[in-house]
């Protein structure tokens, strides 16, 4: 693509680098946050149910991470020293590293402080090895990436599955764990069923926009539903405040377990790979050719995003594919677009009574929209796996059917490695460390002579 440079005065501007009027800025600006909205409300709204905050704990999580969102956002499009790829990028709490947040979050010696120290941590991994990014790839070729994030999307899939019934199928009581009695009702099963299906017509008949928003317009379908049922609270919106600014360490100072530091680093890794990718893509889409060095600040920004996280209560981030869909959708190649929708997030993050209402959409509500979303994780997986070669190369096949195998292990059978050592034990019941490991590994036996895939795209260094 041959750049359409815009002279202001003397200097050419590339349209990357474009501050179009404002009106303009804030209507794109406002399309980028509704395409990712659905997304970042999300997880929040996934980790506070499955650990069973209180309402008003999920809402300020909500809150949270629409600030850092929009935060992170601001740093990764406009730059800050040597972070930020300065490209039209909307970064968002990642979908990746729910299956160990909530291990660890209801684990009541760890709890959400352990979340965030192992989310501190890992950020500073990022931003120390973001330079070495490209040596790594040869321990994590696609047929390792896809393997894990495959394992990962399964992983998530009970937790959706279990919402979409109305939540978890056991509850805690004073005389121990008793069945849900709203866990599989039949109208709750029916409204996850409903957004689904909204989710899927839109996919399948709408274009552009509304194909975009498809997840959000779901969740407002079932929600719309519940509502009209007499099924939603609202209890505790009146009480919560219109303005609030969001403050650092709410849940307490963070702590670290090294066993969820690992996770995520390794979480972390993962995602780091794959945004090699999207800002490649994104660097031929808007016609600017990306760099070393500007990959390097590019996932130094997402080492960034998780200090920022871990200090304002919420966790990682990275890119998100949708927002650059949406500029090769919409041809608007302006960074600072993303910037404006950055500075509507940290608004929006500072209105609690909004967070709230987010916060009071039902669990099987989110159950519907969750299949899709943890599915499309799983999906991603499987994409990765789509470069590898299984024709020529059969070793491949076992890494992947060994390394899902092993993941699967604590998600279907929580006893397996009881037996074990205490350290051991922990290891091994935390299926995405054994499935990397194992695929890692597996990799390096199989194919440490064969030629290791590179990246395309890449720009020259100028001289």
């Amino acid at each position: 693509m041959t750049p359409n440079l815009q002279s202001h005065g003397a200097v050419p501007v590339h349209p990357v680098d474009e501050i179009l009027p404002a009106p303009r800025l804030l209507a794109l600006g406002l399309q980028h946050v509704l395409v990712m909205y659905a997304g970042a409300i999300a997880v929040p709204l996934i980790v506070g149910g499955a650990l069973k905050l209180p309402k008003d704990q999920i809402a300020f999580l909500i809150a949270a991470d629409l600030f850092c969102c929009g935060l992170v956002t601001i740093i990764q499009s406009i730059g800050i020293w040597k972070v930020g790829i300065r490209l039209p990028v909307m970064m968002g709490v990642t979908f990746t590293a729910i299956a160990p947040i909530i291990a660890t979050g209801s684990n009541p010696a760890l709890g959400l402080p352990a979340v965030f120290g192992a989310v501190m941590l890992a950020g500073i991994f990022t931003f120390i090895v973001a330079p070495y990014v490209g040596k790594m790839v040869r321990w994590f070729p696609p047929v390792v990436t896809g393997t894990v994030v495959l394992v990962i999307g399964i992983s998530l899939m009970r937790v959706g599955i279990n919402w979409a019934a109305g939540g978890n199928p056991m509850i805690s009581t004073p005389n121990g764990p008793m069945p849900n009695p709203n866990f599989g009702v039949p109208v709750n099963i029916a409204i996850a069923t409903v957004v689904l299906l909204t989710v899927l017509a839109l996919v399948a008949f709408a274009k552009g926009f509304l194909c975009n928003v498809a997840v959000l317009i779901g969740i407002l379908t079932g929600f719309a539903i519940a509502l009209s049922l007499g099924k939603v609270s609202f209890d505790g919106l009146a009480a919560a405040h219109w303005v609030e600014l969001i403050t650092p360490f709410h849940f307490g100072w963070p702590t670290f377990d090294a066993m969820t530091t690992v996770t995520l680093c390794v979480v972390m890794v993962v995602i780091m790979i794959e945004g090699v990718g999207q800002f490649l893509a994104l660097g031929e889409i808007v016609g600017r050719p990306v760099t070393c060095d500007d990959l390097t600040r590019g996932l130094r920004a997402d080492g960034v995003g998780a200090l920022v996280g871990a200090v304002f209560n919420t966790f990682t981030y990275t890119s998100y594919a949708q927002n650059v869909g949406l500029v090769q959708v919409t041809g608007v190649r302006s960074r600072w677009v993303c910037a404006t929708a950055g500075a509507i997030l940290i608004v929006l993050g500072c209105l609690p009574k909004l967070a709230f209402f987010a916060a009071s959409i039902p669990q099987y509500v989110l159950g519907g929209a969750a299949l899709v979303m943890f599915g499309m994780v799983a999906a991603t997986g499987v994409r990765i796996l789509g470069h590898v070669d299984f024709v020529e190369n059969k070793k491949n096949a076992y890494i992947v059917a060994v390394s899902i195998a092993l993941g699967m292990i604590p998600l279907v059978s929580e006893r397996f490695f009881a037996q074990l050592p205490e350290l051991l034990a922990k290891f091994c019941q935390n299926g995405i460390l054994l499935g990397t490991l194992s695929a890692v590994l597996l990799n390096v036996l199989f194919n440490a002579r064969s030629p290791q895939p590179q990246a395309h795209g890449l720009a020259k260094e100028p001289a």
